[in-house]
């Protein structure tokens, strides 16, 4: 069983217990590519945080973009971040904006690499979200 800390020393609180699972039936080779592969394709909260923040200076919606909501991003551009409301919320909700899109990249994440080494990798918890 591979440590999560060892490969992701970044991850914290609810993403850090999701990951552990994911996780947990790999061994030390799969869990060095899978956090390589995933560290390079996660979001941080703090980075989505900062352009939310920017969309109270007529930047709205780039963290939209960011996280692949494209037309959501639009939207945002558009009304101002829908009359700067939609951009307040993401504000008290970016570390759930984060944190939903992190699990969305970590599921690719391990179809790519079961995919690429078939039989492998195989994790009962590869399922799609």
């Amino acid at each position: 069983m591979a440590n999560v800390l060892r490969h992701l020393p970044e991850l914290e609180g609810m993403e850090l217990g999701y990951i552990q699972g994911l996780m947990k039936g790999m061994d030390e080779d799969q869990a060095s590519l899978f956090a390589q592969v995933y560290r390079a394709r996660r979001k941080d909260a703090q980075m989505i945080l900062i352009l939310t923040l920017l969309g109270f200076f007529g930047f709205a919606g780039l963290h939209r973009f960011i996280l692949g909501q494209v037309g959501l991003g639009i939207l945002y551009i558009l009304t101002l971040g829908l009359c700067f409301i939609g951009t307040i919320v993401d504000l008290v909700n970016y570390k759930s904006l984060a944190y939903e899109y992190n699990i969305k990249v970590a599921h690719e994440t391990i179809n790519m690499l079961n995919a690429s080494y078939p039989g492998e990798n195989d994790n009962p918890s590869t399922t799609t979200v």
